[in-house]
């Protein structure tokens, strides 16, 4: 028998922190998006509707799932319930459940939906899951049981780089042509390149700052993402993850000017790539994002990482550096 408490304002995060992320390590889903640091933030900067935080407890007390949801307007009119984080930025969502514990923390959420605790809603949306999540192996039969007609759809891929044990062996399961390719482009840039890391606290905002104007500058449809509400999440997320030693801010510089930047984060043995920007004009011929790139899987390699996840979208440098997909799944329902 599972016990809920519901938190219904955003202390509910203050008041599950010390527990928050030990849960999530002992998850399927223990990602960096499901973090207190990253929910907590996203929700401050993001989020709008009605929050749920749904605290599971087993017979003893003991926490076992947390379920962070919003109640927020959906297609048509309707209420739409989502998952906190979803979407735009959040690449990996899903409940948190302690392993073994997935069937009944499901089954209190789906239980706390029917209930009239809940706000009045009408769908249901929960995005990012990858293809490997409990959720999606049990929550549809649920859902179907209580008449709310769930559908599981492809939503996007992630391509991930299985790190090998140097940097030598990486560039040798490149496909030959990429493989000499990005070579040349590492040779052309050593002498006149210099990469750079945000390490002091009082840099970072600045740090930030260069980062956006180079995220904007890069393309059209970055710019037109890049919102003064967005700038305002990137900085606090910067400064969230810098705080908890997760954050990797690297520029390419060309005699101190930066041409290129990622903003990534580490998560147990990934690395994350979040973002980037480049000067699309002045550096072209050095190829600066692709060989910042390269430096940063090369460090990755040598830091001891394991994987190197570059996040949503099937670019074709993602693959032509080695990507393999992880798929995603979008779970959704209407109610009954």
């Amino acid at each position: 028998m599972t016990r809920v408490h519901v938190y219904a304002t955003a202390d509910g995060f203050a008041a599950l922190a010390g527990q928050w992320n030990a849960l999530l390590q002992r998850s399927a889903a223990d990602t960096l998006f499901l973090t207190h640091e990253w929910q907590s933030v996203w929700w401050r900067e993001l989020g709008d509707g009605e929050l749920r935080i749904l605290a599971i407890c087993d017979d003893d007390g003991a926490l076992i799932g947390l379920a962070p949801l919003f109640f927020a307007p959906g297609p048509s009119g309707t209420v739409e319930v989502a998952l906190v984080g979803c979407k735009e930025v959040s690449d990996y969502l899903d409940f948190i459940c302690a392993r073994g514990h997935e069937p009944a923390c499901l089954r209190a959420v789906v239980d706390f939906l029917k209930s009239s605790d809940a706000p009045a809603w009408q769908s249901l949306a929960l995005c990012n899951i990858v293809e490997t999540s409990p959720t999606l192996a049990l929550l549809p039969e649920m859902l179907r049981a209580e008449g709310w007609h769930p559908q599981v759809a492809f939503e996007d891929t992630c391509p991930r780089i299985a790190l090998p044990e140097s940097f030598d062996a990486y560039l040798a399961s490149l496909d030959g042509k990429e493989r000499r390719e990005l070579q040349r482009k590492l040779r052309r840039a050593s002498e006149e390149v210099a990469i750079t890391f945000t390490t002091e606290a009082h840099a970072l905002a600045r740090d930030v700052d260069d980062f956006i104007a180079l995220m904007k500058a890069s393309a059209p449809e970055k710019a037109a993402f890049m919102t003064p509400r967005m700038a305002r999440f990137f900085h606090a997320i910067a400064q969230a993850m810098f705080d908890v030693g997760r954050l990797q801010l690297a520029f390419l510089e060309v005699a101190g000017a930066r041409a290129a930047a990622y903003m990534n984060f580490l998560y147990n043995d990934a690395v994350l790539v979040y973002n980037s920007g480049l000067d699309p004009t002045r550096y072209a011929y050095l190829s600066p994002g692709q060989v910042l790139i390269a430096r940063l899987i090369e460090k990755a390699i040598l830091d001891g990482r394991r994987v190197f996840d570059f996040l949503q979208g099937n670019e074709e440098y993602k693959y032509k550096l080695g990507g393999k997909d992880v798929s995603l799944y979008t779970l959704s329902a209407q109610r009954g």
